[in-house]
């Protein structure tokens, strides 16, 4: 799943790259303001998408440490009642 998702964000980021440099080049030949804009806002989503893409794996990692985290304490709390004597 990690892979897929980062082969994603690689596939979006590459491609509104090269659409960024595509318009800006036509713009800036053709002296087309319009396309200028437009490679101008490729670019900018290509950055949102990367930053985008590196939150939500920071999200999941921490996501995944808290799982951890619980089933350690529940493994805990299981030693615990089996100490006492009692088996849930």
């Amino acid at each position: 799943m990690r892979s897929l998702s980062r082969a994603l964000a690689l596939l979006a980021v590459g491609f509104l790259s090269l659409d960024a440099l595509l318009f800006l080049y036509s713009g800036l030949s053709l002296g087309r303001p319009g396309l200028v804009a437009s490679g101008v806002a490729c670019a900018l989503v290509a950055v949102l998408v990367g930053l985008s893409w590196r939150r939500y794996r920071r999200a999941i990692a921490e996501l995944e440490q808290a799982r951890r985290d619980m089933r350690a304490e529940v493994e805990s709390i299981r030693e615990l009642l089996r100490g006492k004597g009692l088996h849930n």
